[in-house]
């Protein structure tokens, strides 16, 4: 069953939880992670946790979890669920206290929610999908994985109600990543992605893209790119948790390559569902 956590406590969801002075109600105060389970077993929980503890470190949030209490938790979470196939939420805050801009001297609030996935269905993956350029109106930051997704979110509906599925931001000329995915594309064999800057979310299955391409032995290129470049691309994908590798075969109102999720793109898929085989 899909249930809920809140500072210790296995909750169902419909239960409220929240207080009003929570932080993360109040400022967005708090950093978060999604996590995908294949067979019972979390994907790449240890980079997910590792991601997690940079960003509460980058934002000074004073818990005292290690990894392993982390890995625990989430494990604990997916077995009271019994779910299989599903993903796990896990956001930590500033706490609860009574709203003012300094940190308070409070314990740090833990949620977490475990529902089933919704994975892409494999009509969409075969066909691919169109997506939407955007100004990148994020902050300086976005390598912390912090609750603060409002541009995100405007640009995720943006792209929606143009028909799109996933919105690519640019910044100067330069694109970024996807309101929620990281951005790859495919020129003459190889394989861009922009460098990890403080303007780009390292992601996990970015990662397990990394691993992919060596596996395969198709060479990667992590350097800054142009709108152009990528209209211009043989193959596009996105990859995040809950896509993993999805092709795009439209941006705006240009066509990439030929119209259909290109070989490479297929390539890298497949390869990744062999990790996923492998948990």
């Amino acid at each position: 069953m899909e249930i809920g956590y809140f500072n210790g406590e296995f909750v169902p969801l419909e239960k409220p939880v929240i207080p009003i002075d929570e932080r993360g109600h109040q400022f967005g105060d708090g950093i978060y992670e999604v996590i995908r389970v294949y067979k019972g077993n979390p994907f790449m929980l240890d980079e997910h946790i590792e991601r997690l503890i940079r960003s509460g470190e980058a934002i000074k949030l004073p818990f005292t979890q290690t990894i392993d209490d982390f890995k625990l938790l989430i494990k604990q979470a997916i077995e009271t669920s019994g779910l299989k196939e599903c993903s796990v939420y896990l956001q930590i805050t500033r706490g609860i206290a009574a709203r003012g801009h300094l940190f308070p001297d409070v314990p740090v609030s833990i949620t977490m929610t475990v529902r089933e996935a919704k994975p892409i269905s494999e009509d969409i993956r075969n066909k691919g999908v169109s997506t939407l350029l955007l100004e990148d109106e994020r902050w300086a930051n976005c390598y912390i994985k912090s609750l603060n997704l409002l541009p995100n979110i405007l640009a995720k509906q943006k792209a929606h109600e143009a028909g799109c599925f996933e919105a690519i931001l640019v910044r100067d000329g330069v694109v970024t990543e996807g309101s929620s995915s990281n951005v790859f594309y495919v020129k003459d064999g190889v394989v861009y992605t922009a460098p990890l800057t403080r303007h780009i979310l390292p992601g996990i299955t970015r990662i397990a893209v990394k691993k992919v391409l060596k596996t395969l032995e198709l060479p990667l290129m992590e350097q800054q790119f142009h709108e152009e470049e990528l209209l211009n691309a043989d193959e596009v994908f996105i990859t995040s948790t809950n896509s993993e590798v999805l092709p795009v075969v439209k941006i705006n109102e240009t066509v990439i390559g030929r119209g259909i999720p290109g070989d490479i793109t297929s390539q890298i898929y497949h390869q990744f569902q062999e990790l996923v085989s492998a948990l």
